[in-house]
């Protein structure tokens, strides 16, 4: 189903539009708008679900297990000595 609207384009914006239409990419100056419109909803849905993801990673690791500063250098030690070992460099 369609419907009518009526909008506004600044010059740049129908210049361009008009140019993809005139190139053959799209068939009518709606069929534009359109995608235009459906790209924009596509990219509002994505940034939401990134925001949701976000929020909840962060608030799993604020209910989840703290580990000490002092924990926190020696498991930095551990894998920089795993490190060593592995690339076979000496401390």
């Amino acid at each position: 189903m369609s419907i009518k609207s009526s909008i506004s384009l600044t010059d740049q914006q129908d210049a361009f539009a008009r140019s993809l239409v005139e190139a053959g990419r799209y068939s009518s100056l709606s069929s534009v708008l359109q995608q235009g419109l459906e790209l924009l909803r596509q990219k509002t849905e994505a940034d939401a679900a990134e925001t949701e993801g976000l929020r909840t990673l962060i608030q799993r690791r604020l209910e989840g297990q703290k580990i000490s500063s002092a924990g926190m250098e020696d498991r930095i030690e551990d894998m920089i000595e795993r490190k060593r070992r592995a690339l076979r460099v000496e401390s």
